[in-house]
Order: C-alpha cells, then sequence, then structure tokens
C-alpha cells in the first residue's frame, strides 16, 4: 500500500496510512471491491496476463490420438477411488473426519435461502439453523493475557493471536466428537481498516510487520459438551500454534537444495522463512493439512526477469512496503535473488505436533496454488489435484512414487509421501465443432460441453520429461514447463477437489472476463464463454477410476450465473428457473454423501448478491439443483466450507468483511456488531474475519 499523508489530525501531524492506491478502481463490475483486488493478488486483472506462451487451440493438438469413447468406458463409472476405510483408520484421534457419532444420517436437510443484497452486514442462515463466530482475528491463541486491540498491537502480540482473513479451515475431530484441532489459513491482510493512520515511520514499519504477523496459518483447540453442538476454542492448549511471515519451514523432494533456492541467508537452500498469502488447501488421509502459497509476487520488489514475469513479479515498489523493513524482500539485494523462489509452494503443517516445522513440497510444482486435494488410488499411490489461480493457467495433478499404507504406526512414512512422485499438468479435448463453440454458452448440438483429456508429464518419478528443462527447473518455473509441453489455459482453475465418495475430480474455474478479448484465446469446449465473468465447474473422471491414469473424461457441471439475468447458463440439465442464482465458483467441499458443496467468491460485482454457500447434488434428478445454504455479510467472501451433515454442522470461513471501509469509516461491524471504534470484552467496533460455525436448533 502506497504511504500517504492525512493531515486532519490534531495539531496538523502529518499521519502516514497504508492506504492503497487502488488500479482497478473504475474496472470491477458492480459492486466488486477493488480494494480487494488490490490487497489479495495484487491487481493481477489490471497487470498483463502473465501466461504469453502460444499453446496450441486445444482442438488442434493431437486429439486424434484419443478414443472418446474408449477413455469414457473405463473412465466415466462412478468407482471407489478412496479406500475410506484405510483413510479413518490411520488419521490420529483429532484427525478423524465425519465419523457421525450415530447422530443421523447425511444430508442436512434445509430450505434454500432467497439471495441477499450485497450491502447486507449479516450471516443469513435458513430457517431452523443458527450461527456464531467460532475465532475471530485477534482472538487468543497462547494466554489470555495477549488482549485484541488493533491500535496498539505490536508484532510478538500479532505472533500469539488468531491471524487475519482466514481462507482453508478444517476441523480434525476426535471420535467422541467433544475435542477437534482447527486449522486455518490467513491469506492477507486489509491494514487502512486493521489500524489507524501511523503517525511516524517508526510506527508505519510496526503496522508492516504486524501484518507479516497476521499471515500464515493457526492451530486451535476445540472443546464443545457434545456432538451436534458449537465449539469454543481454547486458549493455551498444547497444539495451539501462529506459523507467520517469518516462520522457519523446510523444503523436501527434488528440489530442496537447489541453487535456485539459495540466498545468503540460506545458503543449503533448505530452510525458507514463513509462508505467504495462503489461500486454500487440502486434509491429508494422514491427518496432516496442505496450505497453497497463491499470490506470492504482490510481496517483492523484483529484478524484472523472465521467469519472474511469468509469475507477475515486478521491479517495482511493492504496495505493502515490507522490502523496507526485511531486504530478503527485494531480489535486487545481493544475496535475495532467489528468495521470489522460496514462495509459490504447497506447504504440509503438522497440526499434531507444534514443534514439527511446515514443509514446503517442491515435487508438487512452484505456481499460483489454490490448494491441494489428495486422495487415495484403489492402487494405494495418493495423488494431490491443484489448481493455477491465473487467467489462462493450468490444472496440475501429482502422483506418488510410493503406496499408502493404512495404521497409524505408519503416519510418519505416509508424512513422506508427497515428496517423490511425478507431475503432469492437463490437456483438454472438446468432441464438437469448433463452430458450435459460440462463446455464448448455447450447448453445442451434442448437448454437453465435454470430451476427454490426458495428462501431459512434467516430471516422473523425480525425472523431467520436458526437453530442456532439468527437474529442479521444472519444479521451481513449473508455469514455464507447462507452456511449453502446451497445457490447456483455463479461466482461473482455483480449488480442484476428488469427491471422496465416487473419485471424480472437480474443478472451480472462478471467472475469466479476458477469455476471447483482443489478442487472447477465444471460447474453447473446457471454457466456452467469451468474457466470462460468472466461472464454471468441470468434472473430471479418471480412466479405469485409477488416479495413475494418464487419460481423464471431463465434461461441464455449472455454467454459473443468474438465470433470471444472464444467458448461456447451464446446470448439469437442471431446470434454470428452479436453481439459486450462483456466480463465481471458487472452493468446493463435500458431505457424506459426496454431495457438491460451493463457496463462491465475486457474487456482488456480477449479480449483486452477497457471496454464499451452495449446495448442488450430483446424481439423480436432482443433479445440478444449485441451492443457497447461507450468505456472508458486505464486503466479504466465503472460504473453506467445511460440511459435516451427520453432526449437523457447517463451518465457513468469512474473509474480508467491510473490505472497503477504513478506519474511521468502517463498512462491517461483522461479527461482534458493538459501536463504531469501541473495545470492550474483547468485542470490537469494527470487521473481523473470522471462522463461523453454523448448527440445527
Amino acid at each position: 500500500m502506497t504511504t500517504t499523508d492525512d493531515r486532519d489530525v490534531t495539531g496538523g501531524v502529518p499521519r502516514r496510512a497504508l492506504l492503497p492506491l487502488l488500479p482497478m478502481a473504475g474496472h470491477t463490475a458492480g459492486r466488486r471491491s477493488p480494494v480487494t483486488c488490490h490487497l489479495r493478488c495484487g491487481d493481477a486483472c489490471a497487470q498483463p496476463v502473465p501466461n504469453v506462451s502460444g499453446n496450441e487451440y486445444f482442438r488442434d493438438v493431437a486429439s486424434a490420438a484419443l478414443s472418446r469413447r474408449a477413455v469414457l468406458a473405463g473412465g466415466l463409472v462412478a468407482g471407489a477411488a478412496v479406500v475410506v476405510g484405510s483413510v479413518v483408520a490411520d488419521a490420529p484421534p483429532a484427525a478423524a473426519h465425519d465419523r457421525g457419532w450415530g447422530l443421523r444420517r447425511g444430508g442436512l436437510p434445509f430450505r434454500p435461502i432467497a439471495p441477499v443484497p450485497a450491502a447486507t452486514d449479516a450471516v443469513t442462515v435458513p430457517a431452523g439453523y443458527r450461527w456464531a463466530p467460532l475465532v475471530r482475528w485477534g482472538d487468543p491463541l497462547l494466554s489470555h493475557r495477549d488482549a485484541f486491540d488493533p491500535a496498539t498491537m505490536t508484532p510478538d502480540v500479532a505472533e500469539r493471536l488468531f491471524g487475519y482473513n482466514c481462507d482453508y479451515v478444517d476441523l480434525l475431530e476426535d471420535p467422541s466428537g467433544r475435542t477437534a484441532v482447527l486449522v486455518a489459513n490467513h491469506e492477507y491482510t486489509n491494514e487502512g481498516i486493521m489500524f489507524p493512520p501511523a503517525a511516524t515511520p517508526e510506527e508505519l514499519d510496526r503496522q508492516r510487520r504486524v501484518a507479516m504477523a497476521a499471515h500464515g496459518m493457526s492451530v486451535v483447540a476445540l472443546h464443545r459438551r457434545r456432538a451436534g453442538r458449537p465449539w469454543q476454542h481454547q486458549v493455551g492448549a498444547r497444539v495451539n500454534r501462529r506459523v507467520t511471515a517469518t516462520t522457519p519451514c523446510t523444503f523436501d523432494g527434488p528440489a530442496a537444495g537447489s541453487a535456485l533456492l539459495r540466498t545468503v541467508a540460506d545458503p543449503a537452500g533448505t530452510t525458507p522463512l514463513g509462508t505467504l498469502n495462503n489461500c486454500a488447501g487440502g486434509t491429508t488421509p494422514w491427518g496432516t493439512v496442505l496450505s497453497g502459497e497463491e499470490n506470492v509476487n504482490q510481496y517483492f520488489r523484483a529484478r524484472g526477469t523472465a521467469e519472474e514475469k511469468r509469475y507477475g513479479f515486478a521491479d517495482k515498489e511493492t504496495a505493502r512496503g515490507w522490502e523496507h523493513v526485511d531486504p530478503r524482500f527485494d531480489a535486487r539485494t545481493p544475496g535475495y535473488e532467489n528468495e521470489v523462489n522460496r514462495f509459490g509452494w504447497v506447504v504440509e503443517l503438522d497440526p499434531q505436533d507444534p514443534t514439527a516445522p511446515p514443509v514446503k513440497h517442491t515435487a508438487l510444482g512452484r505456481f499460483k496454488h489454490e490448494g491441494a486435494n489428495v486422495i487415495v488410488g484403489r492402487s494405494g499411490h495418493v495423488a494431490a489435484y491443484m489448481g493455477d489461480d491465473e487467467r489462462f493457467d493450468y490444472v496440475y495433478k501429482f502422483v506418488s512414487t510410493e503406496r499408502y499404507r493404512p495404521g497409524a504406526r505408519h503416519r510418519a512414512r505416509n508424512k513422506q509421501l508427497l515428496a517423490a512422485g511425478s507431475l503432469y499438468v492437463a490437456r483438454f479435448h472438446g468432441d464438437s465443432p469448433v463452430a458450435e463453440i459460440t462463446g455464448t454458452g448455447a450447448l453445442p448440438s451434442d448437448g454437453a460441453f465435454d470430451g476427454t483429456g490426458e495428462w501431459l508429464p512434467l516430471v516422473v518419478d523425480g525425472t523431467s520429461q520436458v526437453p530442456g528443462f532439468s527437474t529442479e527447473q521444472v519444479l521451481v518455473h513449473t508455469r514455464l514447463a507447462a507452456d511449453t509441453v502446451g497445457a490447456t489455459k483455463m479461466d482461473r482453475p482455483e480449488d480442484v477437489e476428488p469427491n471422496p465418495v465416487t473419485g471424480r475430480v472437480y474443478v472451480a474455474c472462478t471467472n475469466n472476463t479476458d477469455r476471447g478479448a483482443a489478442g487472447k484465446e477465444g471460447p474453447t469446449e473446457p471454457n466456452p464463454r467469451t468474457q466470462n465473468r460468472h466461472g464454471h465447474v468441470v468434472e473430471i473422471t479418471e480412466a479405469g477410476d485409477d488416479v495413475r491414469a494418464t487419460t481423464f473424461g471431463w465434461s461441464i457441471l455449472l455454467l454459473a450465473g443468474d438465470p433470471a439475468t444472464t444467458s448461456g447458463t447451464y446446470f448439469a440439465g437442471f431446470p434454470p428457473e428452479k436453481v439459486s442464482p450462483i456466480s463465481c465458483p471458487d472452493n468446493v467441499a463435500f458431505d457424506s454423501e459426496g454431495t457438491l458443496w460451493i463457496s463462491t467468491d465475486g457474487q456482488p460485482g456480477t449479480i449483486g448478491y452477497g457471496d454464499g454457500l451452495f449446495k448442488v447434488p450430483l446424481t439423480g434428478r436432482e443433479r445440478g439443483r444449485v441451492q443457497q445454504f447461507l450468505s456472508v455479510p458486505t464486503g466479504a467472501e466465503t472460504c473453506g466450507p467445511v460440511v459435516r451433515d451427520r453432526d449437523g454442522m457447517v463451518y465457513v470461513a468469512v474473509q474480508h468483511p467491510g473490505e472497503d471501509g477504513v478506519w474511521g469509516a468502517q463498512q462491517s461491524f461483522f461479527p461482534d456488531y458493538v459501536a463504531p471504534g469501541a473495545l470492550e470484552g474483547g468485542r470490537w467496533g469494527g470487521p473481523r474475519p473470522s471462522v463461523v460455525q453454523v448448527w440445527r436448533d
């Protein structure tokens, strides 16, 4: 953020505020906040698209080499791709997922809520349900003595409090359902509403360091009276932990120790400091949590190399100004040229061991990771599915070399599964004539946007498959390697998650208004709309229901939008007039029955409604029937959905409420709803990003 002077203070003393210049101001649609664009992703849509590769138009590549009939015959049969029993058996007590505790069958019955106007500063849930914050920005984790006061917070205190702008969330419950561990990501900060304007350069630097401490991840112990009831977080528990922008981590995998990862502070190239812009994630069958480092380019002043530009780094002063308090955030500083390469990874955290360093897995490649979601195949190999959240970037898959072993005694070994394996990037082939993909969303003559695909190898068992790239180069400069092999450019593939019941994989493509713009790729069958404001969801089925497969079938499940105002919507054939309007799918989750749940990011700017959480059945006559479950407060997006239907509970992260406000004129008072600016009893009159729990009355 750019430092500005505010002279409307006592005595006319200049005060410095971390107030942003907003390149996206005037370019966002509807109520979409240019502040969100600036702070979360560094105004990515105002910058040139990093992918300038001339990948072949996907129908012109060797689609004839694949037989759609052969792939679909083996791939579109719903199969048991997950060893569900083994997953539960291997997890430690706090990592058992959705046990149910004999409460009820799955399903989570509710009457869909009506769309909520975007200006509403409230959490809206269905009749028969209640909500409450579970943990808020600034809640103490290690000691009750750590008081929350935004105006005077220090970096030391911030490192002991729940961080800002929570995103990925999971609750790892014990078998009784009365204790659990919550893990949450903290994607970015908004200093303009977190702090008052700084009076001195020293105060400004303190706020920057507080912001660094508010990034990263939190681990929080929970307890409750009985299953099916709301939780309370437990201050001072053994497992409670904060991971910040300065926490020592470790690299593993083939690129660990590479010359591309070494700095003057870490000449071995094995111990990066901190994790940044942690977006979505995933929970492994062995009870650890994966976190995706996404828009890390905005934190660094870079040198302007071609490799840096492909990742969106630029040789200019950053808006956050961290390079002024820590030289490693300026890649022009001698010895820190490679610091930019030490971010953009999937990070694995063991919530049961507060002494274990977070692990950055180089085998999974480096790009703008939305997250990573792991499934155990019938062969015992594990696959991690990942999306690169950028316009015209790619979908990836990692397959482990070793096999998963069930049982708690194998947990340490299973924690090594993501260190060695094979990395692939997806190429999609459509089966309709080019002329039938009009860019309007109108279905082709066969009645579906669908086809086949192949996983193009980048690294196989630790060996590069990309001409001209070493293994280390593929893994550190993964985007460039994927460009070289000709992957399919997608419309911001964010969450990519396998269904734990069927094994099918769901890709949330949030949007891409550059699709079909001058000089940009036009509509393709897996991305069939020009100026794709509303996004879509792709369903992938691995050939033979095998996570090791190198071919797959695919179809578009949803073309999002409000059917009442948007042309070209599609809901898997379900009557559009009977669905809840939905736009900008971001994260996905599944309940115990394998039903899809989608959280959104951007509806205020596209259809004028608050972002929310939506249920989407995948089978039978209800397939494609979108039903809205909840809506979040003004300015916020819905993140990290967790649906425990057998427990009657739903959890979401409410990120960036009141994003467009300023310190003296806040626009949201979620979740405390006390007088503006008041600080009393741990409550505050301003917005506090929080994890929210919803339960049945």
